[in-house]
């Protein structure tokens, strides 16, 4: 008779556990660097291990998008969860956009990356991800809208497509911090409501 426990998966050894982070290791530098535009064999290459090594741990290239961007798209997931309720309602969604403003500019490569995973297999739970990740920010905006303190006329779509296209400008440029807030502090302004409409 089968149990749960039986079903779990067993812990890895220590040797595997060592060339599991390792490859997370290489593959954050090759996203940093190059978005998605990396072959495996140069993850493996870079991890110190064969390519047999990684496909055992990592059989398809999403798979290993999704165990390196995993936890990051969880933490900004969760935070604008936790602002769904704060108030008022367009100063969470301002703190919600400079927040991953800030995680666009500090990994360079990630806007590619995202790009990469949003067209690719819908089936795999990075693309999961990333549609948890889309949804709450476009609940903070639908919710600010309603409120009235953003422009009616806002679109999470496009707001969040400027935000990243500002981080993106800022890692090329190599700007610091204070001219990508003064960049944020325009997008602001542009996002308050509109008299009249």
């Amino acid at each position: 008779m089968t149990t749960s426990k039986a079903a779990e998966p067993r812990p890895m050894r220590a040797d595997a556990r060592r060339n599991y982070e390792r490859l997370l290791t290489a593959a954050r530098a090759a996203f940093a660097e190059h978005g998605a535009d990396f072959s495996l064999e140069d993850i493996a290459r870079r991890a110190g291990v064969g390519i047999g090594t990684l496909y055992r741990h990592f059989p398809t290239r999403d798979l290993l998008a999704d165990a390196v961007f995993s936890e990051e798209y969880e933490k900004l997931t969760a935070v604008a969860r936790e602002l769904a309720t704060a108030e008022p309602p367009g100063e969470a969604l301002m703190t919600w956009l400079h927040t991953f403003m800030v995680h666009n500019a500090a990994s360079p490569g990630i806007f590619r990356s995202l790009m990469y995973a949003l067209k690719s297999d819908e089936t795999t739970r990075l693309h999961a991800r990333l549609m948890e990740l889309k949804e709450a920010g476009r609940s903070l905006t639908e919710r600010a809208v309603a409120a009235g303190e953003v422009r009616a006329d806002a679109d999470y779509s496009d707001v969040a497509m400027i935000v990243c296209s500002v981080a993106r400008s800022a890692q090329d440029a190599g700007w610091p911090p204070e001219r990508r807030d003064q960049m944020f502090a325009v997008i602001r302004d542009g996002l308050r409501p509109v008299a009249g409409r």
